[in-house]
This record gives structure tokens, C-alpha cells and sequence, in this order.
């Protein structure tokens, strides 16, 4: 009980633990996912060998990989992190939070196949009731809450190039300089104040997957429930969702960190990296703004059953490897930025 007393006390003030601590934490959560998609694998198979449910478990997790570099993940986890960043916070748990709360999602409709529910179908069914409720309730909230995202960073990268443009000239760095201001921010200040802590990203996470329209989602629990049906132990199923969650996490860790340490260089040496600051911004903005538009225009479509060209494409289109451009795009940008860097250093 002590122990249990002295862990929630220091969860309680986990924002006062140092950067290497809370990594660690978080981290290891991501390792204790791991560890409980082998032992239920492993408790599922125990006795008799079922390399059919290995082979499941390994899809799974491969699946997990994949729709973690969808580009509504990359956008939202990255413009989040940079709101987090910019209000002088360390951010280290975003991408777990976010991909916890949107394989949540994927872990309860496991958890119905394995009881043998068949409400779930209703919801993997294009056409039924369930799935269009479901998919208007994820593609509006992440279509908004990447709309809000873009507008904000859009809002500051605008500043961040007016800055740019004035050190160039000789001006000078302000703090505040590097925080965004205007009408924009203002707007928005009160619609984002809601998400206030990285595990506020939980809930958004949660309400971006209740679509059940991703193809490597509607996959996952077509692959379980085919192995119900194959006599696969339900414990070795129960396996399947965890190991998608475990490797979605572990990716959108990452990606989170990643991001944390690119947007807190470019605050933290303003000077050097500004323009760095402002090109990563504006790709946080443009690429918020693009799924945003996207996911909307989806949205509206299927809300209003529309036949009109515009939003029919726009509901079309499938996002699942784009992601990969996007984080190709962050690569180049910090690794221009480094050269750039070590040119300069170079140059004394």
C-alpha cells in the first residue's frame, strides 16, 4: 500500500520530475504494453501450440506501426506538442497520450469481439446507423481540433517570419517574441485552454478513433474476429489489440519527443534557430490545416450525403502513408537546420 501511496503521490506531481524521469515513465509504460501483449499471447497458447495466433499478433503490431504514421496522428500530435512547447512546457508524454487514447478505442471493440458481441459488426458495417454516428463523431472532432491547431500555429508562424525578417535586419530577439499573439491566438485562446496537459490528449486521442473508418483499424478486428471464429483462446485475441497499442504508442512516443526537442531548440536558441522555428511551424500549420480540410470536407459529406465532386474526392481520399511525407519534411527541416548550424560554427 505504501508503495501504491508514494506512486500516486508522485503522479500527482509529476510535472515537478525531471525530463529524464518522466521519460523514463513513460517509456516504461510503453514497455509494460509490450510485456502484456507477450504474456497474453503466451497464456493464449500455452499447452498447444497455435502458430496461427503468433502469426496474428505479429500483424497486429505491424498494423500498429502503420497507423501511427497516418497523417492525421503526425499533425495533431505535432501541433499539440508545439502549443505545449511555446507555453514553456516539456511535453514528453503527448504522442503516448494521444495514441493510448485512440487504441482505447480498438482495445473495448476488441474486448466485444472476444465476448462474442455482435454490436460491433454493426459498427464495422459501411451503412449501418452505428458506423456513420461513429465515424461523424471522429471525423468532425479531429477535423475541428486540427482546424483550431493550424489556425493557432498558423497564427504564430506568421510571427515567427515577421520576427525572422526583422533580426535579418538587424532588430532584436524579445521572449515574447517567439509565443503566439494576435487576433487569432486570442480567438482560439479560450477553445484550446481546454487542453492544458498533455494527457488532456487522451480524451482527443479517444474521440479521433471512434470513426471506425481507418483501414488498418477495421483490418485489426476483422483479423480477431476470424480468429475467434478459428478457435484461437480468447486471451491469445485479447493479444491482438495490445500489440497494435504497443507498437502505436512506441512510434507516436517518438514522434512526440522528437517534435518536443525540435520546437524547444528552436525557443531555447532563438537567435540561431529562428528561421528553423518558422519552418517547422509553418509545416505544423499547413499540414493541420490541409487534414483539417480534408476530414471536414469528408465529414460534411457523409453528414449530408452529398453527390457533389468537391466533397465526394475530398471524403475519398486515404491518408494512410502521407504521413510518412510529412515526417520526411521534419527530417530535412532539422537537418538543414544542424548544417546550417555547424557551417556557421564552422565560419567563426
Amino acid at each position: 500500500m505504501t508503495a501504491l501511496t508514494e506512486f500516486a503521490t508522485m503522479y500527482r506531481e509529476r510535472e515537478t520530475l525531471s525530463l529524464r524521469t518522466r521519460l523514463l515513465f513513460t517509456f516504461g509504460a510503453v514497455a509494460a504494453l509490450h510485456v502484456a501483449a507477450v504474456v497474453l499471447l503466451l497464456a493464449g497458447t500455452a499447452g498447444d501450440a497455435q502458430p496461427l495466433a503468433l502469426g496474428l499478433v505479429v500483424t497486429a503490431y505491424v498494423a500498429g506501426i502503420k497507423h501511427s504514421y497516418d497523417w492525421d496522428h503526425i499533425a495533431a500530435i505535432d501541433n499539440s506538442t508545439r502549443k505545449f512547447v511555446a507555453q514553456h512546457k516539456d511535453p514528453v508524454s503527448v504522442g503516448f497520450a494521444f495514441s493510448l487514447g485512440h487504441s482505447s478505442v480498438v482495445i473495448l471493440a476488441g474486448l466485444l469481439v472476444v465476448a462474442g458481441a455482435t454490436l460491433i459488426g454493426q459498427f464495422m458495417e459501411d451503412g449501418t446507423t452505428g458506423n456513420k454516428v461513429l465515424g461523424l463523431i471522429g471525423s468532425g472532432v479531429s477535423g475541428l481540433f486540427l482546424l483550431a491547431m493550424g489556425l493557432f500555429n498558423g497564427s504564430a508562424f506568421v510571427r515567427a517570419t515577421q520576427v525572422y525578417r526583422r533580426v535579418q535586419a538587424g532588430g532584436e530577439v524579445r521572449h515574447e517574441d517567439l509565443e503566439a499573439r494576435g487576433f487569432v491566438a486570442r480567438l482560439l485562446a479560450k477553445p484550446l485552454s481546454k487542453v492544458e496537459r498533455p494527457r488532456n490528449i487522451y480524451v482527443i486521442g479517444f474521440l479521433f478513433g471512434l470513426g471506425f473508418d481507418t483501414a488498418t483499424t477495421i483490418g485489426l478486428l476483422v483479423i480477431t474476429t476470424t480468429a475467434s471464429l478459428a478457435g484461437v483462446s480468447p486471451l491469445a485475441l485479447m493479444a491482438l489489440p495490445l500489440a497494435f497499442t504497443a507498437a502505436m504508442t512506441l512510434c507516436d512516443s517518438v514522434n512526440g519527443v522528437a517534435m518536443m526537442k525540435m520546437y524547444t531548440s528552436a525557443i531555447h536558441n532563438p537567435r540561431r534557430k529562428l528561421g528553423f522555428n518558422a519552418v517547422i511551424t509553418g509545416i505544423s500549420a499547413v499540414s493541420a490545416l490541409f487534414i483539417a480540410v480534408i476530414t471536414l470536407g469528408g465529414f460534411v459529406n457523409s453528414a449530408f450525403e452529398l453527390e457533389d465532386p468537391l466533397t465526394s474526392w475530398l471524403g475519398g481520399i486515404d491518408l494512410g502513408d502521407a504521413g510518412l511525407i510529412l515526417v520526411g519534411l521534419f527530417v530535412v527541416a532539422w537537418a538543414v537546420s544542424a548544417w546550417r548550424g555547424r557551417v556557421a560554427r564552422s565560419g567563426r
